[in-house]
């Protein structure tokens, strides 16, 4: 392997913006003004006429509409709909006022915009560079057919990639940036700042991390119980999944298939059908408390659902049920590759089934599956169907926006859905991310999953 260059790079770019500034010609530099020059002076008509057309297409976007979207993303507008006397039509008309809204998003996404154009400005002036040193090496200058013809061969990664690049940009990036910068202002339905709002910097998340103010006293007690709520369902699933699979898969147990098939018929169901079920059933009139009270076991109905303690140990249980299937299936592979020899070993050496499990069963599991251990608890810190379906994150307290059921994820929508407190909304969404960050990353740690092969004992 070659020694890196300085810098910490391995190959060092021949055809970079830095040597085009430096050591580029008059044309190429005039390149970096007039996109496309170098192209056309080197015989490359249609692809330096191509560079010019969005470079002037993007000069005109930014005089007409850019620039303007850029100044309202700076106040996000101000101005009311007013309502006028026309004397002439004797009515009263309305002025057409400001949506921030709408600045915020085009303002957004002109910033998107306009970086793109500094990648494709950079990429033309490589281009430009590049033809220059070709053409002093009295190099041949590829053709537009041979250009097109490389989009197909070794620049293949380029046409592959380009429409799914853009869509994440667009589907995926642009909303979030959008959702992150309503954090820093009061879009909100308090003092009417649904239409109209500004920007408040950093006011949102002091309100949400204050605890003596009751957004942020909500958010530390929703964001305690999430973190419990995550932690018990992902390793009840993961602990009580595996033992099912050890002892399905053990030698001494007979028809392997029936019992998988059992456990994986709850999996078959559709998860909010069988969730929707379980809140019937254990509701206040529903068939276990009908069955307790005519037994004479209960005088009065067991109050599942509005009570804190009861209602949070069965969204925990009804998740056992719901995911020990998936779990099972997902650690059987696993289970089988485990050299046979090494509990031989353990067995000659005494060990029994406990230290077995403890010092390989346990460790090898968790080694290989780590990865999915991280998937596992990042889908329940954000698991809003189990909660959702099961409680609705009651019971709430009175004037409260959080039930004491919540997670981050439910409350955030009754922050936006049912409350329009859109900037709080979107700072739990950002706060929400940095303790799946946080937690996920101290998983993954303690797993061991970031060793390679040679770490693991």
């Amino acid at each position: 392997m070659s020694e890196k260059k300085k810098g910490g790079k391995e190959f060092d770019n021949p055809y970079s913006v830095a040597k085009a500034v430096t050591k580029g010609n008059a044309l190429t530099k005039l390149s970096m003004v007039v996109l496309g020059l170098g192209n056309i002076a080197h015989h490359q008509i249609i692809k330096g006429l191509g560079m010019l057309a969005i470079e002037i297409a993007f000069i005109a976007f930014m005089v007409m509409k850019g620039a303007g979207y850029i100044v309202d993303l700076v106040h996000l507008g101000g101005q009311e709909q007013q309502k006028v006397w026309s004397e002439a039509k004797q009515i009263y008309e309305y002025t057409k006022g400001d949506n921030s809204l709408l600045m915020l998003l085009f303002g957004v996404a002109t910033c998107f915009l306009v970086a793109a154009f500094i990648i494709f400005w950079r990429g033309s002036v490589k281009s430009a560079y590049k033809m220059q040193c070709l053409a002093e090496a009295g190099k041949k200058i590829p053709t537009f057919k041979e250009d097109i013809k490389s989009l197909f061969d070794k620049d293949l990664h380029r046409t592959l990639l380009t429409l799914p690049i853009l869509g994440i940009l667009i589907f995926t990036v642009l909303p979030l940036v959008f959702m992150i910068c309503m954090a820093f202002t009061n879009y909100s339905k308090v003092d009417a700042h649904t239409t109209i709002f500004n920007w408040v910097g950093l006011a949102n998340f002091a309100k949400v991390l204050n605890i003596g103010d009751s957004i942020g006293s909500t958010f530390w007690s929703v964001l305690g119980w999430t973190l419990i709520w995550a932690v018990a369902a992902t390793f009840s699933n993961y602990i009580l999944g595996m033992i099912l699979a050890i002892v399905i898969n053990r030698k001494g147990t007979r028809c392997k298939a029936f019992w998988r098939f059992c456990f994986v018929l709850s999996a078959a169901v559709p998860q909010f059908v069988s969730l929707l079920l379980m809140r019937t059933i254990f509701s206040q009139n529903g068939i276990v408390n009908t069955l307790l009270l005519n037994a004479g076991i209960i005088e009065k109905a067991i109050p599942f659902w509005s009570n804190t303690t009861l209602a949070r140990v069965m969204v925990v249980v009804i998740n056992i049920w719901v995911g020990i299937p998936f779990t099972m299936l997902q650690v059987t592979g696993v289970l089988q590759n485990i050299p046979a020899d090494l509990y031989e070993a353990a067995t000659v050496d005494g060990a029994g089934p406990v230290r077995t499990f403890f010092s390989i069963t346990l460790p090898y599991m968790l080694f290989v599956t780590g990865p999915y251990l991280i998937t596992t608890f990042t889908g329940n810190v954000n698991n809003f169907n189990v909660i959702y379906l099961l409680t609705g994150g009651n019971p709430t307290p009175v004037g409260s926006t959080a039930g004491r059921t919540d997670l981050l994820v439910t409350w955030l929508y009754k922050l936006t859905v049912d409350n329009q407190y859109y900037n709080l909304g979107a700072v739990i969404g950002i706060l929400t991310f940095l303790v799946l960050a946080v937690v996920s990353l101290i998983t993954y740690r303690n797993t061991g999953s970031y060793k390679n092969e040679e770490g693991f004992q």
